[in-house]
């Protein structure tokens, strides 16, 4: 029989087995409400940006899968026990994906609130002992949510410096180009901000002022409270530059579109 064993910061864990569903979120709720086989489970400390009804959890009697019914995005990675090795998806709205056998991951990125916009990445688990395919998803649930805490503020505006900086750092990752450990340096970005924007690239040809607007976008994609610089300062990441690039990509402070925009505008002035 199938069974999923979940995991969560602060949450106590919850089994489930073929047959039952879990519900959850900042405030989670159904147009039914708690039941036999519908359990709903209330996140603690979760950010105001963060879905009250985040996602819902089915298992049935061959497979498990989740529904993801919250407003912004989760990212759900599987480890190696996984068919092919490990797989990492975005979910977004109206998504269904199928859990792996084994451990499977999601992270809501600063989805828990830890201070006055303080905030970090909720964690949550899901272990299955079996994988075969999965039945067709019933429809969402909506519900009006806050903005994540970069988009509510308003700190990284678009085609700014700071903006295109971003986009320079986190190409790799959008155009899929991310094996290399090695993330774009101060002259790549400079030369791409420049091609981009037809000669002008503000003051970039500095060095020191790129790395200037690399920690702006820094705290933007982190926050305070886990911001890579920070840590970097203290011995504890080496290579914030990459932290970063990835971060912003992920967050999508920047996307793929955007690259896409600003290579067609570059090239028909």
């Amino acid at each position: 029989m199938l069974q999923v064993m979940v995991r969560g910061n602060d949450v106590h864990p919850v089994l489930l087995t073929a047959g039952e569903r879990l519900l959850f979120g900042r405030d989670p709720h159904s147009a039914t409400g708690p039941g036999p086989g519908r359990l709903e489970v209330r996140l603690p400390g979760c950010a105001p940006h963060v879905s009250g009804t985040l996602a819902e959890l089915v298992v049935g009697n061959e497979a498990a899968w989740l529904r993801w019914l919250g407003s912004g995005e989760g990212r759900l990675s599987s480890l190696l026990d996984a068919p092919g090795g490990a797989r990492r998806v975005t979910l977004v709205r109206d998504m269904t994906a199928l859990l792996d056998g084994g451990k499977n991951e999601l992270v809501v990125l600063a989805g828990k609130q830890v201070g006055a916009d303080l905030f970090t990445d909720l964690l949550m688990t899901f272990t299955v002992n079996a994988l075969v395919p999965a039945s067709a998803p019933a429809p969402p649930v909506r519900r009006d949510t806050e903005l994540k805490p970069h988009l509510r503020k308003g700190q990284l505006t678009r085609h700014s410096k700071e903006w295109f900086v971003a986009l320079a750092l986190a190409e790799p990752w959008l155009v899929g180009d991310d094996d290399s450990p090695f993330p774009p340096t101060n002259r790549r970005i400079y030369e791409r901000i420049r091609d981009w924007r037809r000669g002008h690239a503000w003051n970039l040809e500095r060095p020191q002022r790129v790395d200037d607007a690399i920690r702006v976008v820094s705290q933007v994609a982190f926050g305070e409270l886990a911001d890579p610089y920070s840590e970097a300062r203290d011995g504890r990441i080496q290579n914030p530059r990459f932290a970063v690039g990835k971060r912003v990509a992920e967050y999508r402070l920047v996307t793929a579109d955007d690259l896409a925009e600003v290579e067609r505008a570059a090239r028909h002035p």
